[in-house]
């Protein structure tokens, strides 16, 4: 094992799964603040890739800026229609000129929005219903020297930390596949469901609250009964899906903010709330592993956008978590792992300043007997962290 700064301690108390009180929430891929993070990691991606195909490796850049200015809207039973265009501006710096050639950075970064848009918004008219604008500035010099230097481990950009936990407990299971399963394979078969869905989990003891919002589309909602049946239909497959993850006592609650008497509910035109007075930015929402964990230590840091070569609010959020889930994978006899990992600017990103895992054990088991393993285990995911940018270009790990 190398000389790594590398420290186990105990946790001073509870695991989180033992607590009275447990909060976790996750807003899904089309509120505001999502659909900023989505554009800004799939621009980010398509920069990254053409620096690579053009000129063989990944040049300065982030996309972390993204912003979303709200519509106006005038949702009705059967369809009703948008009435000023949501407004999205990706924001950030990028290289436009490398080796005498010049990079259309802004023409990359406005297709691969509308891509992303057009892929994941099905209720969303990119003629009419938005638009896409591009500001992009070139890269600090400064920054372009630490990130351009030759060398197989890229220094960190930043002296920065990111933060990671596993494994998951029941309620963010929860949460997290209530979110992902509505707006996926769910939507697929109920198309009233639009791509802004919101997830509350509550555990008290062991009773756990799931609030829902869900965004119904208008083009499939007749009339009011209607609706009633798509907000039935969207509790029991929730209550359905809870029992998967967890055995304690579970209620669920969809859009609870409905008058019926007053006809006043969640209907959308496009599916999602972008489209009437709700504004979104970029880091705003999920963390790097797509939940919000008031439970646990959580970094302010927008991973979404980020370069992934040397940005440490990215790969160290993003390796954060890849390192608890394997120790909790890898070593017998833990419960709980949080991680912490500490850069320092200029030094080599797989050498962090401190790199702090504490650990909840089963009863038993002494941090003591699982030190060693968790070390060693520790030691090898910095020493492929260059793995985390491959990953990360290829779409193969999510952001948020």
């Amino acid at each position: 094992m190398t000389e790594r700064n590398i420290h186990v301690q105990p946790a001073s108390g509870l695991a989180v799964e033992d607590q009275d009180i447990e909060v976790v929430e996750r807003k899904g891929i089309g509120h505001p603040d999502s659909i900023c993070d989505g554009i800004a990691e799939t621009v980010s991606r398509a920069l990254a890739q053409t620096y690579i195909d053009r000129f063989g490796t990944v040049l300065h850049y982030n996309t972390d800026e993204t912003q979303l200015v709200a519509g106006t809207a005038a949702p009705a039973y059967g369809g009703g229609e948008v009435l000023e265009p949501i407004y999205i501006l990706v924001v950030g710096r990028a290289t436009k000129k490398f080796d005498g050639e010049r990079i259309p950075a802004e023409s990359i970064a406005l297709r691969a929005a509308r891509d992303y848009l057009d892929e994941q918004f099905p209720h969303l008219d990119l003629g009419s219903d938005v638009i896409v604008d591009v500001q992009f500035g070139e890269g600090s010099g400064d920054l372009q020297t630490v990130f351009g230097e030759e060398a197989a481990i890229p220094m960190a950009n930043d002296t920065s930390y990111g933060v990671g936990h596993a494994p998951l407990t029941e309620t963010e299971q929860i949460v997290r596949n209530t979110e992902q399963k509505l707006t996926g394979e769910y939507a697929e078969s109920n198309p009233v469901v639009g791509q802004d869905v919101k997830v509350m989990g509550k555990r008290e003891g062991d009773h756990i609250d799931v609030t829902v919002a869900v965004a119904m589309v208008d083009e499939h909602v007749p009339d009011l009964d209607a609706y009633k049946t798509a907000v039935s239909d969207v509790r029991a497959f929730v209550t359905d899906l809870a029992e998967e993850y967890t055995d304690r006592d579970v209620t669920v609650h969809v859009n609870t903010a409905d008058d019926y008497d007053a006809e006043s509910i969640y209907l959308t035109t496009t599916g999602t709330s972008a489209e009437q007075g709700d504004d979104g930015s970029v880091g705003r929402g999920n963390r790097a592993n797509g939940l919000i964990t008031p439970n646990r230590p959580m970094s302010m840091e927008a991973t979404s956008g980020k370069n992934p070569v040397n940005h440490i609010g990215k790969i160290y959020n993003l390796l954060s978590t890849e390192i608890a889930q394997s120790v909790a994978n890898e070593v017998d006899g833990i419960r709980q792992v949080q991680m912490r990992l500490l850069s320092q600017i200029g030094s080599p990103i797989d050498e962090p300043h401190v790199a702090d895992a504490t650990v909840v054990t089963e009863d038993g088991v002494a941090v003591g007997d699982v030190e060693a393993d968790i070390q060693a285990t520790i030691d090898d995911e910095l020493a492929d962290v260059t793995d985390i940018t491959r990953q990360v270009i290829e779409g193969d790990l999510s952001t948020f």
